[in-house]
């Protein structure tokens, strides 16, 4: 069991309950100026951290680099957290990511936590573990006084492992609440528990579970990934995972509904040990994404 240390602690104590996760095609089709007004509004609107992720480098699309994001959004904010949700192994190599995160994290001391994650974390675990012990060495000697606290996409019992042995937490992506259960009880008390949590300000059924499967669409098909074997430890099969994915299952990785609803699902994270929920509303852009956040706060920042 890992040790409660200093940058963990302050990270729990900043971050809050509630942050937000934000696309990375969202933010790359947002003008830099428009994300100012827009993060702006996060941080007054009272939520504790921002996050977007990386996409991986054979992606069509691309995005923008992680840590020349995550800067923006410090700069233009004086308390918002930022997160990496994550930042991809496959794309710098480890002395490189220990040297971006550890200049943002003296520029912005305890703003930053840093969210390590393979191409669509398929890598082995055993390359994260060379590749954690690589930026290691690299802190020893580069920026060695500066820290800021990590964690790992984990999904499965190994990750876990992975994650309760050199990180200071994990960042689990689209996942039920029963995940979040047993990520806290394989992680032990003191670790950080940052889930992801989509979500869809919408009561027809129809209409919100269709824009989950549009996002997983994009995706192809693939039901042989890290995500549909996680799935199937937690009791999905292929009825569940086959196609356009069953409504069962797209059940319980939304929140949809109303404010209540959504409220509702955001707690039972809370009540299962996450430590800090992330709110990924999908939206057609950032400026309508703060919007719905905005509907929602007055129910959860008193909470933070």
């Amino acid at each position: 069991m890992m040790k409660l240390t200093q940058d963990r602690a302050q990270a729990q104590h900043q971050l809050g309950r509630y942050g937000v996760w934000i696309a990375p095609m969202t933010l790359l089709n947002t003008p830099v100026t428009q994300q100012r007004e827009q993060f702006v509004r996060l941080e007054q609107l009272g939520y504790g951290s921002l996050w977007t992720g990386e996409p991986p480098a054979a992606s069509p699309v691309g995005g923008r680099e992680i840590f020349a994001q995550l800067a923006v959004a410090l700069a233009a904010t004086k308390r918002l957290v930022a997160g990496a949700g994550i930042a991809n192994i496959t794309m710098r190599d480890p002395v490189a990511m220990h040297g971006g995160a550890a200049t943002l994290a003296e520029a912005h001391p305890g703003r930053l936590v840093l969210g390590l994650g393979g191409q669509n974390g398929a890598r082995p675990l055993s390359d994260m573990r060379a590749y954690l012990d690589t930026m290691d060495q690299a802190a020893a000697r580069i920026l060695p006084d500066v820290h800021y606290p990590r964690v790992l996409a984990a999904l499965g019992p190994r990750a876990h492992r992975l994650a309760s042995e050199r990180a200071d937490g994990v960042h689990p992506f689209m996942q039920p609440v029963e995940h979040t259960e047993a990520a806290r009880k394989a992680l032990g008390p003191d670790a950080l528990l940052i889930p992801h949590q989509v979500l869809v300000l919408d009561t027809d059924a129809v209409r919100a579970r269709g824009r989950l499967r549009t996002l997983i669409g994009r995706g192809g098909h693939n039901t042989d990934n890290h995500y549909t074997a996680n799935y199937r430890r937690l009791g999905y099969g292929d009825a569940d995972l086959m196609g356009e994915r069953s409504d069962r299952l797209l059940d319980a990785i939304l929140a949809w509904g109303d404010n209540d609803a959504i409220v509702t699902r955001l707690e039972q994270h809370l009540a299962a040990g996450a430590d800090h929920v992330l709110l990924h509303p999908l939206t057609d852009g950032l400026a309508a994404a703060v919007d719905l956040l905005q509907q929602l706060a007055p129910r959860l920042v008193t909470r933070s």
